[in-house]
């Protein structure tokens, strides 16, 4: 696709694609995916992909996803009419529609027939590349922040037996057993990585995450220690507690404003527990985190404002 005649925010779409899809197929066979967050099949169609994406990493495949609502655009030129749609996409065309491979032996089925007639680059050694690697951490990633957490620890476990040693993988897999609600499987995950495995900084991000998890509680208890810290202000220990189990049940804003408090009005209680508290949060979240960088300048303000 040519920018000649194109508007900026087209031609910025023909960049992204040229970069996402078109760049990747140059020696590897993207599998790529038109989708929109409100179509149900779509999101039904994507663990299959992704899974099948992760299996045949090792032999040149790439999952790249185009959500038609943000790329109405390269949607248009590939004139989809409805979703889930699906093309299979070597050095910058389709050439297979896979979108009625609906089960995981049919989309295996084209691909390996694709494989056979392709000069795909499948890497050398015995995984995935670290480039494919990258890409399906990032696919990881999404899944994650986007809230689903079952999906994300399915993908991660997928990658950790591609690449047991990479540090971004575990902290995936860790972060998503706890999102999905596996805390025991998080922990045992933890616990079975090598010592300078659990050092690495992002990996002591998901065990900052795991820590803070011991904390969780369930919605009655969490509004028994609610009711107790609105109750009693100047109990520092009712405060401290219900910041704790706030912030292991996701109110991170509500842990952030008690924490912060007690910083205010008590900064040496319990040998400076609530700024302790703080930093371990900022490092389970993470600290290039826009939230984090807000708190962070609330923390800054109060001790040396």
């Amino acid at each position: 696709m040519a920018s000649l005649g194109l508007n900026l925010d087209e031609q910025k779409a023909v960049e992204r694609f040229q970069k996402d899809v078109v760049a990747p197929s140059r020696d590897k066979l993207v599998i790529l995916d038109f989708w929109a967050e409100w179509c149900g099949p779509c999101k039904a169609l994507a663990p299959l992909l992704e899974k099948v994406a992760a299996d045949y990493a090792d032999k040149g495949v790439v999952l790249a996803k185009l959500n038609v609502d943000e790329e109405r655009f390269i949607a248009a030129q590939f004139q989809v009419r409805s979703i889930p749609t699906v093309y299979a996409i070597f050095q910058g065309q389709p050439i297979a529609d896979l979108t009625n491979a609906r089960t995981e032996s049919q989309l295996k089925q084209v691909l390996d027939q694709l494989l056979e007639q392709l000069p795909v680059n499948a890497g050398t050694g015995n995984g995935a590349g670290k480039q494919d690697i990258a890409g399906l951490v990032a696919m990881g990633e999404q899944v994650l922040a986007d809230g689903d957490g079952e999906r994300a620890a399915s993908i991660f476990q997928q990658i950790a037996e591609m690449a047991p040693d990479e540090a971004g993988v575990q902290s995936g897999l860790i972060r998503a057993l706890l999102a999905a609600g596996r805390k025991d499987e998080a922990k045992a995950a933890f616990a079975g990585l090598s010592e300078e495995l659990r050092k690495d900084p992002v990996v002591a991000q998901a065990g900052a995450a795991l820590e803070l998890a011991e904390s969780s509680v369930d919605e009655s208890k969490l509004n028994d220690l609610r009711k107790a810290a609105a109750e009693r202000p100047a109990d520092h220990q009712a405060q401290f507690d219900f910041a704790q189990a706030a912030f292991a049940a996701g109110e991170r804003d509500a842990a952030a404003d008690t924490l912060l408090k007690l910083v205010e009005t008590a900064p040496e209680w319990n040998e400076g527990a609530a700024k302790a508290k703080l930093l371990q949060i900022f490092e389970a979240v993470g600290l290039d985190d826009p939230w984090v960088a807000a708190q962070r300048r609330r923390l800054s303000l109060l001790l040396f404002g």
